[in-house]
């Protein structure tokens, strides 16, 4: 009898102890289940087993989770303190399980899009001309174009490819014809009377283009100027330079040669070097200093640009009297050898094949294009010639065209370091590796982590890295939609061209101020300062800024700017053409900002009403009408309060109290989030982001390591956006710590064989 009461207690614990739950099958029992059970299956997911869920199944309800997204309005919900539990619990799981069983992914073959085709080429060859504006537009995927599964290539690519590379390898090695020709180089559209930044700060008008000129020769100019001087002005002064040096001073009044219906010529011919030049055009405002008298605009402002002057167009015609290709950036990278034998030509196309191939080559590898050589050399052909036919061959080798990396059936390892070099040099740069990346590669020692690390750096401060700016940042933030939007004339007469490329200029400075300083990446959703000219501080209503040339300026609270929220250039995209768009605005916040992007629309839903004479009040009741309806109503909970914070700013940036028009409606620029958490306006949205910096920080690691993969991000790269999140937190969230995460991360460094 003894025995069984000792044993009693001893099986009961036993039995507790088998029926114990975990927090999160505690949680998930009782706010979860009652819809996402095995015979509900709200959505297709069953949290009933939570404990046994495969990984995918977790980071979903690990998503909706911390985001407040689930439990739904009205359900009953876990506190701060149950949710943040779970959430770690979760994440700490999930982490574990990757760290035993990596999964890095099979990224597919990657063929180069046309940013990456022009980048290689200039990098190879020295010309830095646009290739790729013949090649058929890259379609786009997971936000980016050069995500590997879209990148396909059809018969009209091949074609294209091969008349590019025949181009591009004559002018090249100077072996085109000298023909005369002409062509017409209008400005920038919109810089008429805005200053640029490669010219000196006081001319205005003014145009600059980048030319290749492809023989020592010489070359007429034609400058078009456009407008008629004001009166009661001294003569207007235009500059021309090449190469940033200045050639000539024009009198703009002298030495035209007509004036008729406002525009006047000026024409010269010059001797230039073949290659590439720089050419600009402007007038010098200095010698407009007249105080008051005619021609003053409002409260004695100056004419709109110098005198009243810009430039129309150029138009540059030759070559005329060639003398040879001459000694260009092209010709020196390719002619590394000058006896003209086979042995040179064995010489040049291996270092030409090995810089494109992004490898050591072959025997094999040289052979086809030795062939190509020997046909272009034949009936007596220049040497040059042999080179060039070869060079094509390069140019259209599928080793130089596509990105392959090579992983034994059924494993999961490390790649290359040459492969790793092609992955560096393509996300940081858009381009091949350069000789100290390649050199670094091929004797093995660019995975050491301090090699890496310090090739990384590197390759920041590098120019070339300008195009991690264009490529990753003009479509994240979706600058490059900008160029193409057309805000309604009658509704917004205040927006022109200047405008327009002063909020892709504000916040192509402004990204590129963070990544080049250092600089922390919170300050993407509230820095102090900004980049402004003139014309975009009086938008803004910002006072103090002078000059059509963009400079940082320091901001105040009163000022309602500060981070890229608040941007022109955002708050343009995310707007219709007659008015603004809490929605757009909303889902470009959850896409963007905070990485939970909304699901599309219910079908058969009638879209809000789009006229210029809609008001905020109207959009919020239409928008109540639409969160009435449940099939509606979970998106746009999340979706309203995050748009709504944004309504004091219009359809093209401005911050303003209250509605246009007559009645002058206070603007009402609040709202709450499913949780519960209110925001008011663009101080109450920074805060709410801020708060949530966690989902911010890794919503941004993952879209650049999308991009830095070439393809979409799975549940299985979800531990590894978390890693690059926390190594962020420990180093003050600097941008090199999120570029040094996702280099040192598992999908970037591994492979998975397909």
């Amino acid at each position: 009898m003894t025995d069984v009461v000792t044993k009693v207690p001893v099986l009961a614990v036993l039995a507790a102890s088998l029926y114990a739950q975990t927090p999160l099958e505690t949680t998930a029992n009782r706010y979860c289940v009652t819809c996402h059970s095995d015979k509900l299956r709200t959505a297709g997911l069953s949290l009933a087993a939570v404990a046994s869920a495969p990984p995918d199944t977790l980071e979903k309800a690990l998503r909706k989770l911390r985001s407040g997204e689930m439990p739904p309005a009205g359900m009953p919900a876990p506190d701060s303190a149950t949710r943040s539990s779970v959430v770690h619990s979760l994440e700490t799981q999930l982490d574990k399980l990757a760290a035993e069983n990596p999964n890095p992914g099979a990224p597919g073959i990657h063929r180069l899009n046309r940013a990456e085709y022009r980048n290689a080429v200039r990098d190879l060859l020295g010309l830095d001309m646009d290739h790729g504006a013949s090649l058929p537009p890259d379609d786009s995927g997971f936000g980016f174009d050069n995500i590997a599964d879209v990148l396909t290539v059809s018969p009209l690519h091949m074609e294209k490819y091969l008349a590019s590379a025949r181009h591009i390898a004559r002018l090249a090695l100077g072996t085109l014809k000298p023909i005369v020709s002409s062509e017409e180089i209008t400005p920038q559209a919109g810089i008429a009377n805005d200053s640029i930044d490669a010219l000196p700060p006081r001319e205005r008008g003014a145009i600059l283009f980048r030319r290749y000129f492809p023989f020592d020769a010489e070359y007429s100019f034609l400058l078009r100027i456009r407008g008629n001087p004001a009166p009661g002005f001294p003569p207007a002064k235009l500059d021309l330079r090449i190469d940033g040096r200045r050639v000539r001073l024009f009198d703009a009044a002298v030495d035209t040669a007509e004036a008729n219906q406002g525009t006047r010529n000026i024409e010269l011919r010059l001797p230039l070097a073949a290659g590439d030049h720089t050419v600009g055009a402007g007038f010098l405002t200095e010698s407009v200093k007249v105080e008051g008298g005619p021609g003053r605009g409002p409260g004695n402002a100056q004419p709109p640009s110098a005198n009243g002057l810009s430039m129309d167009y150029v138009t540059v015609g030759g070559p005329y009297n060639p003398t040879g290709p001459g000694n260009t950036e092209s010709r020196r990278m390719i002619l590394i050898c000058s006896q003209h034998d086979e042995m040179c030509a064995r010489q040049i196309l291996g270092s030409l094949a090995r810089r494109a191939y992004r490898r050591p080559v072959t025997a094999g590898d040289l052979a086809p294009l030795l062939k190509l050589f020997a046909d272009g050399r034949a009936d007596g052909k220049s040497f040059d010639s042999g080179i060039e036919l070869a060079l094509t061959g390069v140019l259209v080798s599928p080793d130089f065209l596509f990105r392959t990396e090579h992983t034994p059936p059924g494993v999961t390892a490390k790649i290359s370091d040459l492969d790793l070099a092609s992955r560096l040099s393509f996300f940081l740069w858009s381009s091949i590796p350069d000789e100290e990346l390649l050199r670094t590669a091929e004797a093995g020692k660019l995975s050491e982590p301090a090699n890496l690390a310090a090739q990384v750096r590197r390759m920041l401060a590098d120019p070339k890295s300008q195009a991690f700016e264009e490529n990753f940042a003009g479509q994240w933030l979706h600058l490059r939609n900008v160029a193409g939007w057309k805000p309604d004339k009658e509704k917004y007469p205040q927006f022109d061209e200047a405008l327009r490329n002063a909020f892709e200029r504000e916040s192509d400075l402004f990204f590129s101020n963070i990544m080049h300083e250092d600089r922390s990446v919170l300050e993407f959703i509230d820095a102090d300062y900004t980049f402004l000219n003139d014309r975009l501080a009086r938008h803004y209503g910002v006072p103090g800024v002078k000059g059509g040339y963009f400079r940082r300026v320091d901001l105040t609270t009163t000022e309602h700017r500060g981070g890229v929220l608040s941007q022109g250039a955002v708050l343009l995209v995310t707007s219709y053409p007659t008015r603004t768009s809490p929605v757009l605005r909303g889902k470009w916040i959850l896409e963007n900002i905070l990485g939970t992007p909304p699901p599309p629309p219910p079908p058969n839903v009638p879209p809000l009403a789009d006229s210029a004479a809609t008001s905020a009040r109207s959009l919020r009741e239409q928008l109540e009408k639409h969160r009435a309806d449940r099939a509606c109503a979970s998106c746009h909970a999340r979706l309203d309060p995050l748009g709504f914070s944004l309504e004091q700013y219009d359809g093209i940036g401005r911050f303003r109290t209250k509605e246009d028009g007559a009645d002058g409606t206070q603007i009402e620029a609040s709202g709450a989030l499913p949780d519960g958490t209110a925001l008011n306006g663009i101080e109450g949205l920074k805060k709410v982001v801020l708060d949530r910096r966690d989902e911010f920080v890794e919503c941004l690691a993952a879209k650049m390591l999308t991009y830095a993969l070439g393809r979409g991000l799975e549940s299985y790269d979800q531990p590894a956006v978390r890693a690059i999140r926390r190594q962020a937190a420990s180093e003050d969230y600097r941008f090199s710590s999120i570029i040094l995460g996702i280099v040192n991360s598992v999908p970037f460094q591994m492979r998975r064989a397909s």
